[in-house]
């Protein structure tokens, strides 16, 4: 366990052997980058669990199927969400289980945030 030297808290480091350097602050940022548009988090929230079409995706964040598959097109060439077809459907899930995780964790943050400032 680590130790904030600015405020002598505890932290836990679970990546510790992840180093920055400028190619991964740029990789990080590219991520932040994608997330910071709410249909892209609100698709990232919905397929944490389970994978989804893009007609549930659509329904689930209110949007036009066509606005969600450009949406998940950039997800899918950034490497955050996979697809596997069947017949003519195609079924997207995350890539793996850090961009939920990332997601999860600023929604949370940012509903603390929010209960601060009442």
């Amino acid at each position: 366990m680590r130790v904030d030297t600015q405020t002598a808290v505890p932290r836990q480091d679970h990546h510790h052997d992840v180093d920055l350097d400028d190619v991964g602050a740029r990789s990080a940022a590219q991520v932040f980058a994608l997330l910071s548009d709410p249909t892209r988090l609100s698709l990232v929230w919905h397929l944490r669990a389970d994978e989804r079409s893009v007609t549930e995706l659509a329904q689930l964040v209110s949007r036009p199927a066509a606005s969600v598959s450009q949406h998940l097109a950039k997800l899918r060439l950034s490497g955050l969400v996979a697809t596997r077809r069947e017949g003519t459907t195609v079924h997207y899930r995350l890539a793996d289980e850090h961009v939920g995780r990332l997601v999860v964790d600023a929604l949370s943050h940012g509903q603390h945030s929010d209960e601060g400032d009442r």
